[in-house]
Order: structure tokens, then C-alpha cells, then sequence
């Protein structure tokens, strides 16, 4: 399929992008002419999505960062703006989900983990940034589905994800009208983070028969709504959660 190309002359940084939805998003924002930063927390991981990416013709560029690690965080800026000068788009998709405890039986140290990756980072990570975005830049988060019915083994970080709902709405105050500030909120993609949920077929099944198009998502269109949200063609878009789940129900 001949892409757009709605990138062409920008850099974007995608979080947690060596495999699964961050994969895919930095996939499809490089396809559309951008120079993209991945990173992760593992250079071998590094290192594989980069040669990867570039195997598709995509410029890009890989840092190992943990995104807790305040060095590393700055790290990932200072490089971007060391190679390529500037910021138009960073896509915040680092997330942990250490527990499937119920929340009242959550450890303390497991709920600070789970605030500090999932919400703080990406906090911390746009404080570090903002001084270098372009004006017309735009930032997506990675939200999820879970955030309007947190339940079961993913309450807790089905409450993160509501964070960031707010967070999408405080910020795009804050940031405009320089940069706006948006949300993908993804249904059920079977990626190896999600794996304890889609590898069960019987499990993979109930939520396909949840949503109206009877399947599960794929990190394409994860990948395909990022890049309209980051992109021009959402000039007037700031301060919105778009739910890419099939339909399944979202209410707030």
C-alpha cells in the first residue's frame, strides 16, 4: 500500500518501541517519511528493531532507555537533538504490569512501580522534551481500553490508563498552542506483552465475541491511528482519547 508520506522532514520519538504496538507505530511513522528514535531497555532489543526498520528503507535511530531511569531519559532527548535538531512528535508507549493481584492486595512497592512507568515517566519524559518541540509538534500516549472498565488482573493498571485519560486533558492545556496532546486507547492486540491474556484460545475468543468486528486489533492499527493523530491531518484534534478496540465499549 503506497502510504502518505505525513512525516517527511520530521523526527519522532516512540517510547518502549522495539516490538509489539510501539513497534508497529514506529514502523508506520517511519514508512511516512519520519526519522524515528525507538527505544527500550535492552540494547540487543535496540539493535535488532533498528536493523529491522532500516531493512525497510526507514531512517532511524535506537537509544536504550529505561524510562524510569532519569539519565537515561534525558540521554534519549540529548541524542535526538544531537543527531537530527529537533522534536515534531513523540509517542509515549512505555508500560509495566507487574501484578494481576487485585488492588487491595497490590504491594506498595508493585502500586509505585506500576504509577511510576505508567503515568510518571511519561510526566518526566515531556518535561525533558518540551523545551525542544517544533511549533505544530504533537504527543501521543498510549492509553488502553482497560482504562474505562478496569477489571480483573488489570485493574491497577487499568487505573494508570485512566490517568493518562486526565493527563491527556491537563496537558493539552498546558502545552497548547505549540504542541497538542493526544491519546490512542488500544482494545486487545496479542503481543507479547499481552500474551497472559490472548494465548488461551478460549480466552482470545470471549474477547473477540466482545467487540463488533469479531477480532482481536493488530499492531498496524494501532500503528495507523497514532500516526493520523500525530500528523497534520489532526490539526484540530487536542485533549482526545481515540479508542482503537473494535467497538468494544468505552465509557468514561
Amino acid at each position: 500500500m503506497g502510504l502518505m508520506k505525513r512525516f517527511e522532514g520530521k523526527v519522532a520519538i516512540v517510547t518502549a518501541s522495539t516490538q509489539g504496538i510501539g513497534f508497529g507505530i514506529a514502523e508506520r511513522l517511519g514508512q511516512e517519511g519520519a526519522s524515528v528514535v525507538i527505544s527500550s531497555r535492552k540494547q540487543k532489543n535496540v539493535d535488532e528493531a533498528v536493523e529491522n526498520l532500516r531493512g525497510k528503507g526507514i531512517e532511524v535511530f535506537g537509544v536504550v532507555c529505561h524510562v524510569s531511569n532519569a539519565q537515561q531519559r534525558k540521554n534519549l532527548i540529548d541524542k535526538t537533538i544531537e543527531k537530527y535538531g529537533r522534536i515534531d512528535v513523540i509517542v509515549s508507549n512505555a508500560a509495566a504490569n507487574p501484578s494481576v493481584e487485585s488492588i487491595l492486595d497490590t504491594k506498595e512497592s508493585v502500586l509505585d512501580k506500576l504509577w511510576e512507568i505508567n503515568v510518571k515517566a511519561s510526566i518526566l519524559l515531556l518535561k525533558d522534551a518540551s523545551p525542544h518541540l517544533q511549533k505544530g509538534s504533537s504527543v501521543v500516549f498510549i492509553s488502553s481500553i482497560a482504562a474505562y472498565q478496569p477489571q480483573g488482573g488489570m485493574a491497577m493498571y487499568g487505573v494508570t490508563k485512566t490517568a493518562l485519560l486526565g493527563l491527556t486533558k491537563a496537558l493539552a492545556t498546558e502545552m497548547g498552542p505549540n504542541t497538542r496532546v493526544n491519546t490512542v486507547a488500544p482494545g486487545f492486540v496479542p503481543t507479547h506483552f499481552a500474551d497472559y491474556i490472548t494465548k488461551d484460545a478460549s480466552v482470545r475468543k470471549a474477547i473477540e465475541e466482545k467487540t463488533l468486528l469479531n477480532r482481536l486489533g493488530t499492531t498496524e492499527d494501532m500503528g495507523a491511528a497514532t500516526a493520523f493523530l500525530a500528523s497534520d491531518d489532526a490539526a484540530y484534534i487536542t485533549g482526545e482519547t481515540l479508542v482503537v478496540g473494535g467497538g468494544m465499549p468505552s465509557r468514561l
